[in-house]
């Protein structure tokens, strides 16, 4: 498991460059090819026995900024670059191109008009030590990334970091490849770009190995939050691995699904539904290709998605990876 490194790792959409580098270097010597297409996607292919042609797909990018002005008082105005509550990163450190350690500030509550009303980002500043915009600018340009700082701990039998959307997929990708697994199927293990502001990697994939299947493997929210009604839970952490039947743009290929489920069953693998639609994956972009790939979703449920700390349980991790490789090797006939 490389959770750790790959979420230490920054690498917000459009800037994954170094987490790409970081896989080639687990991955080169174990599979029968690797490329890197234009749209900066890494492809790495295992020969099967041609049974099917199927993507396993994974997105290396993750939520963060980037930086829109320079203010006179050295102040950074900044932009979310994928879906970033702006009430979730209030006071919380973050770093510019690797570099320069911020921390996002917002007005004191008791200067407020309004103590309850949430901010908006265009209210929110970096506060990276500079005292005027001169200074700034010897050091900071528009449209300079930033992400989160956040370290890898385990608490328990907990993880918790930052960028486990998608890290944990990836992860989960170089856990299966490094298992040297067998398989009757054709596998191309699609490490994805800009999943994040619009499914952009997967979008010039299907066109590239026209696919019998896909499958994404993902991070998605639980929301087994105390005051909410079970009934409300999108996922329970600890549960197992999350298989999705519905999501925003996209109905999973029943087929696809059900072979799925099937492999859980058959392998005492403990898993559940996602339970509500909110959200998409790179799923839905492979279904709405030219060559229309029927696709299904593998989650590893997450508190605090989209926010400077995640919390996973571990159990669910090894649980995923499970039963990728119990479907994968036993390369059930999915029409």
């Amino acid at each position: 498991m490389y959770l750790k490194e790959l979420s230490e790792i920054n690498g917000v959409s459009g800037n994954e460059k170094k987490v790409r580098d970081f896989i080639i270097g687990k991955i080169k010597d174990k599979v029968d090819k690797f490329w890197v297409d234009r749209m900066g996607n890494l492809i790495a292919f295992k020969k099967g026995n041609g049974k099917a042609k199927v993507v396993l797909d994974a997105h290396m990018d993750e939520v963060g900024f980037m930086v829109t002005n320079i203010e006179e008082d050295g102040s950074l105005s900044f932009m979310p670059v994928g879906g970033v509550d702006p009430r979730v990163v209030i006071g919380k450190k973050v770093i510019i191109n690797d570099e320069i350690i911020g921390v996002i500030g917002f007005k004191a509550i008791h200067l407020q008009d309004d103590p309850y009303k949430a901010p908006e980002f265009s209210q929110l500043k970096i506060d990276a030590g500079f005292s005027s915009k001169a200074e700034a600018e010897k050091k900071v340009k528009i449209g300079d990334y930033v992400a989160f700082t956040t370290k890898y701990k385990e608490i328990g039998n907990f993880a918790t970091g930052k960028a486990f959307d998608d890290r944990g997929g990836c992860s989960i990708l170089i856990d299966l490849i490094e298992s040297n697994i067998k398989s009757d199927y054709d596998l191309y293990f699609v490490f994805s770009v800009q999943e994040e502001t619009g499914l952009r990697g997967a979008a010039v994939i299907s066109e590239q190995i026209k696919p019998d299947f896909a499958i994404a493997l993902e991070t998605t929210t639980a929301g087994d939050n105390p005051e909410l009604d079970k009934s409300q839970w999108a996922t329970h952490i600890g549960d197992g691995p999350a298989l999705t039947f519905l999501h925003s743009g996209y109905v999973i290929d029943k087929d696809l699904f059900d072979a799925l489920v099937d492999t859980a069953k058959k392998n005492n693998i403990p898993f559940q539904y996602k339970r509500r639609t909110a959200g998409g994956t790179n799923a839905a972009r492979y279904a709405r290709s030219t060559y229309g790939v029927p696709a299904a979703v593998i989650s590893i449920p997450s508190r605090y998605i989209h926010s400077p700390i995640i919390v996973i349980s571990l159990d669910d991790y090894k649980n995923s990876v499970l039963l990728v490789k119990k479907f994968l090797e036993s390369a059930p006939v999915v029409k």
